[in-house]
């Protein structure tokens, strides 16, 4: 899997004007790779996600998914919101095996499917649950096994723990490190939460705001590989934290410049 964002340039007609959202984004993620981009309000992030995802159309540039451009949204590509959009009506199972059912899919074929990612996700005994008996983090696995049951290519997150609390998040953070080594799945993923960032991916792009540009790019290669909560205390972490929020600090400063 190659993921490669070119130039990418996106526009939005105004009561004031024409308004840049994204300014000649370049950035790529390969196959089995995690990637987090960063950045504050009025960087671009769900934007990008959105065009990346194909739920939206770029004005100028290309978006390629192992070279075929992007040109809408497909099955290569799965998508995890902040909310959780589950159909509250339907069972985890069927929630989970929602598109193998669109598709046409044998029972025997949904059934097998749908039992394997719930086990991959640790929701196994939750099968015949409503979403309503679920907790928040317990909802967003579901999310995640719904996105994962169609063997994507590349698993898009949109700020996935956003509406967390602080111990769920921190367990949810855990929970996706661990199925990512597992599975082996490519994430890119959107977030304004430093921390999280540093926690999870291997490289990070920092998006600038008004209009989102790419700033910096690190490589986190000098972090330990098997992340826990203590990893959070070590001073190499700590590191790429501050650059990280002094990258953030000086667009802020920039921005407010600005008359």
């Amino acid at each position: 899997m190659h993921l490669t964002v070119s130039h990418l340039h996106k526009q939005f007609p105004s009561q004031k004007g024409i308004v840049v959202a994204l300014k000649d984004i370049n950035l790529h993620v390969e196959e089995k790779e995690f990637v987090c981009a960063v950045g504050a309000s009025g960087s671009g992030k769900s934007t990008l996600l959105r065009l990346i995802a194909g739920l939206d159309l770029p004005t100028a540039g290309e978006i390629l998914v192992d070279g075929v451009p992007v040109t809408g949204p497909g099955a290569d590509r799965g998508m995890i919101f902040q909310s959780y959009t589950l159909y509250p009506w339907l069972s985890v199972a069927k929630n989970v095996g929602f598109g193998l059912r669109l598709r046409g899919l044998s029972q025997r074929v949904i059934q097998e499917q749908v039992s394997y990612y719930l086990d991959v996700v640790g929701l196994s005994k939750f099968a015949q649950a409503l979403p309503r008996e679920l907790s928040g983090g317990m909802k967003q696995r579901v999310a995640i096994a719904r996105a994962l049951v169609s063997q994507p290519k590349i698993l898009l997150m949109d700020e996935p723990f956003g509406a967390l609390d602080v111990q769920t998040k921190e367990k949810m953070q855990l929970f996706l490190v661990d199925l990512w080594q597992r599975t082996g799945t490519t994430i890119f993923m959107i977030t304004h939460d430093v921390e999280e960032a540093v926690f999870l991916g291997e490289r990070i792009y920092v998006l600038s705001a008004h209009p989102g540009t790419v700033k910096a790019e690190i490589n986190l290669a000098d972090l330990p590989s098997e992340p826990t909560y203590q990893v959070k205390r070590n001073l190499i972490f700590q590191g790429y934290k501050d650059k990280l929020l002094d990258l953030l600090r000086d667009q802020e400063a920039i921005n407010d410049s600005i008359p």
